[in-house]
């Protein structure tokens, strides 16, 4: 991917992205540090986020770190924090994007689908804003992005729970952003629609247990896919998610809180998708 720089429009930020080895996380990474920022990439996968850290240094010199988080526990979380603080001295943003999906219906979920996907989906967002929080007052203020989903605001794009729990996210967002919002630290969410990632076969370690020519070939039929499923002729990309965080995260939305993103195509407005 070719990122052409107008400004450096996150120059000396410090940034954490959780779930930024693959997918709208790592394309996120990628156009942060185009821009400027000093970052944390934090996920699951030591090959592959040190890889992603030791690529970015190559080209933009040594502002990167790798840091392995599971986030569904808090005090991992908070140690991904505390870690970036000791390293660049105050964290400015967090895009707390890790997450994953999943189908369960109303008939079907089971205590342990409970509470599995609320702990990733619901309690990695929620502990990322406290442990943020505390530092941002610290320096005077920061930027907290949230990953929801137009499931959140429609039936029908995701399973019980996730949809459930994107839902909580989008307010809880709210609920954070006027509790934050006297420091100077805004929160809002993003909520992407129809993104061609390697969410829809399987997420990140099935693509890896793939050749790249299979990867390609999933990729350019679910962009097919979806390119019929918005208003826009065009399936969405993890850019498209990439840059919305680019801006919440800057200066330029300096003015925006409380406020869940959709950045979809327009699928949102849609009743039924195209026929």
């Amino acid at each position: 991917m070719s990122i052409h720089i107008q400004s450096a429009r996150m120059q000396d930020k410090v940034a954490i992205i959780t779930g930024a080895t693959s997918g709208i996380g790592e394309a996120t990474a990628r156009v942060f540090a185009a821009h400027g920022a000093k970052l944390v990439i934090a996920g699951r996968s030591q090959e592959r986020g040190e890889a992603l850290a030791q690529e970015l240094k190559a080209l933009y010199g040594d502002r990167f770190m790798f840091h392995a988080v599971n986030v569904i526990h808090e005090q991992e979380v908070g140690a991904m924090v505390d870690a970036t603080v000791q390293r660049f001295g105050r964290l400015d943003c967090l895009f707390n994007n890790a997450g994953a999906g999943e189908r369960s219906s109303v008939e079907s979920v089971t205590e342990e689908e409970f509470d599995r996907v609320m702990r990733l989906l619901v309690g990695s967002a929620v502990f990322g804003m406290k442990h943020a929080a505390r530092v941002m007052k610290e320096s005077g203020g920061g930027s907290i992005i949230n990953n929801a989903s137009i499931a959140a605001h429609r039936i029908q794009q995701g399973g019980y729970l996730y949809s459930g729990a994107k839902a909580t996210v989008s307010h809880m967002t709210r609920l954070a952003g006027v509790e934050l919002g006297p420091w100077n630290i805004r929160v809002n969410a993003i909520s992407p629609g129809a993104i061609a990632t390697p969410i829809f076969w399987g997420g990140s370690a099935r693509a890896q247990s793939l050749t790249d020519d299979e990867n390609s070939q999933k990729m350019a039929k679910l962009q097919n896919n979806l390119a019929n499923a918005t208003p826009t002729p065009r399936s969405g990309l993890a850019d498209d998610i990439a840059y919305a965080a680019l801006f919440l995260a800057s200066d330029e939305g300096s003015y925006i809180n409380c406020h869940d993103l959709v950045v979809d195509g327009g699928r949102i407005a849609m009743f039924n998708e195209k026929s």
